[in-house]
């Protein structure tokens, strides 16, 4: 029988935490593990409709992603979460509500998300158009230890896959099995 857990990817946006999330998505699931993702965007628009960008808000929407993640990983499958996840607080009290927790963070400096930013979000936050954007004008607080630090700035999508799947084996959350 799988044990579940919770795999926590947090960054800023556009950092490739949804990327990364997707590829670890499938190489677990070619080793057949149960594997559900929620994706920060897509939460938002299902489970969290509604909610603006407060603290309070944003808090919210976290700690729901952690519930279904709790609930996902108490029942055997890897619940994987790529959400900003701004505050340090919240991401702490959601590891605090799970057994097994694995937090991902994907570190990428704003000028190489400027750089990147394929939606034109991170022009619009810096010119004053979109207010309360996180790493612009809202803060992000990184992890002070997470299980994992990906660099998606100086890695390759492969490289930083490579390491977490080694991270996840060494910590025994997965075993080594490839396809």
């Amino acid at each position: 029988m799988q044990h579940g857990f919770t795999l926590w990817f947090t960054g800023l946006s556009g950092a490739g935490k949804s990327t990364l999330a997707n590829l670890v998505a499938d190489e677990l699931r070619a080793r057949q593990h149960r594997v559900e993702i929620l994706d920060g965007d897509e939460v938002r628009t299902n489970l969290s409709k509604g909610l603006g960008f407060s603290k309070e808000d944003r808090d919210t929407n976290i700690r729901r992603i952690g519930w279904v993640c709790r609930l996902l990983a108490r029942n055997g499958v890897i619940a994987i979460s790529a959400a900003i996840s701004p505050y340090r607080s919240v991401r702490e009290e959601v590891r605090k509500m799970h057994d097994r927790f694995f937090e991902v963070y994907v570190e990428c400096p704003l000028d190489t998300l400027v750089e990147r930013d394929v939606k034109g979000l991170y022009k619009k936050a810096l010119a004053g158009e979109i207010k309360n954007f996180t790493g612009v004008d809202d803060p992000y607080e990184p992890p002070l230890a997470p299980e994992l630090v990906v660099n998606s700035h100086t890695e390759t999508r492969e490289e930083s896959l490579a390491r977490l799947l080694a991270a996840l084996e060494a910590k025994g959350f997965i075993n080594g099995v490839a396809r």
